[in-house]
């Protein structure tokens, strides 16, 4: 099963991956002015999956991609791949496991693995 992961990005704004079961991350989230916000992104998104809706895409390089919608309003964008058949099997997994995904907040952390 994947994983809600929040993190702070370098302008201290915070974010949201979810990762597969194997730890590659899928999607990453708009940022988000404070943490609780986040949170309740995450959550909101875990509630509606069934009604998200994904736009898939082609850069001019080759590489796929997809957008990350909640009713009109875009929430997130995938990871590059490089086959449309990867682009779906990241969408199928999204579908399976979102709603039933652990999160975890590494936001307060910056140093997760000190020496």
């Amino acid at each position: 099963m994947g994983a809600f992961v929040i993190s702070k990005r370098f302008d201290d704004q915070y974010k949201f991956v979810f990762t597969s079961r194997k730890g590659k991350v899928i999607f990453t989230s708009l940022s988000y002015e404070l943490r609780f916000e986040c949170e309740e992104g995450v959550e909101r998104f875990k509630v509606s999956v069934e009604s998200a809706s994904f736009l898939k895409f082609k850069t001019s390089k080759g590489r796929y991609f997809f957008k990350l919608f909640l009713g009109e309003e875009h929430v997130a964008t995938s990871r590059k791949y490089t086959t449309e058949l990867r682009v779906q099997k990241g969408i199928d997994e999204i579908v399976k496991y979102a709603s039933v995904s652990e999160i975890l907040d590494f936001s307060e952390n910056d140093l997760i693995f000190i020496d």
